[in-house]
């Protein structure tokens, strides 16, 4: 499912995660302090609409005039095999141990 997120869901999707109270307003903060333009409400909040859609983020009430998002049980689930993906992809040791291995 992660490969069907674009680059700018998937960060989102990790921000939501990361933060303590993930509103539309704080996920934006966050986002702007990597990417090096603004982030605009024209692409944020249409996007976190369509991963309410995908089942991976629930939206909620905070107040009036904020809406939070929390991961679904789905959506903390994509991470931990992103992260499993990613681990497994990244874990340089045994193929290290292998070429030493061979080359001795």
């Amino acid at each position: 499912m992660m490969h069907k997120l674009t680059g700018f869901q998937r960060d989102v999707l990790y921000v939501i995660a990361g933060l303590d109270d993930p509103h539309g307003l704080a996920i934006k903060q966050e986002l702007q302090q990597d990417y090096d333009v603004e982030i605009n409400h024209g692409r944020l909040y249409p996007n976190l609409d369509d991963m309410v859609d995908m089942g991976l983020v629930e939206k909620g009430v905070k107040d009036k005039r904020t809406n939070e998002y929390r991961l679904s049980g789905k959506g903390q689930e994509l991470i931990e095999q992103r992260r499993q993906w990613e681990d497994k992809r990244l874990d340089l040791e045994p193929r290290l141990r292998d070429k030493v291995a061979t080359t001795s």
